[in-house]
């Protein structure tokens, strides 16, 4: 299950709900259906403060995902972490690509999905699986165009 935590008001939370589902399925489908995380959208002073105190980066920034990986003993449910969103830092992001908000924040999950499921960007290698798979999830929203900047 896909919990969302609406700390900043957004507008379609089943868009998000479906872009994490997708992300689940296209990196685990045999595991999909058993898998929980929670999508937490807020602000850039909440994600500035979380990543300075757990990545030492003393800046906000859009998104960042906190990976649990823990089983509940009871269901065997896998909770995979929690994906942190900021709003106003998506709105501006969607503003300068000449996309809409809803556009942008399905990018933010999916990015985020996938660092909960192991994927990351540091080195060159694992930038490009990421942003395959990034890619892939995105085409199959009907999102295909929306990438991404290169820093």
């Amino acid at each position: 299950m896909i919990h969302v935590d609406q700390q900043h008001a957004f507008s379609d939370v089943a868009l998000l709900e479906r872009a994490a589902q997708m992300t689940l399925e296209h990196v685990h489908a045999e595991r999909s259906r058993s898998a929980d995380l929670t999508i937490v959208l807020t602000d850039d002073a909440q994600l500035h403060e979380l990543n300075r105190d757990y990545l030492g980066v003393d800046a906000p920034t859009d998104v960042l995902s906190f990976p649990a990986d823990e089983e509940d003993p009871e269901s065997g449910i896998r909770y995979l972490g929690d994906i942190l969103i900021s709003i106003p830092r998506a709105k501006q992001q969607a503003k300068a690509a000449g996309h809409p908000l809803e556009a942008e924040v399905q990018l933010l999950v999916v990015h985020g999905t996938l660092h909960l499921l192991g994927h990351d960007h540091a080195k060159v290698r694992e930038k490009v699986r990421m942003w395959k798979a990034q890619a892939e999830v995105m085409s199959k929203l009907g999102l295909g165009h929306i990438k991404v900047p290169e820093s």
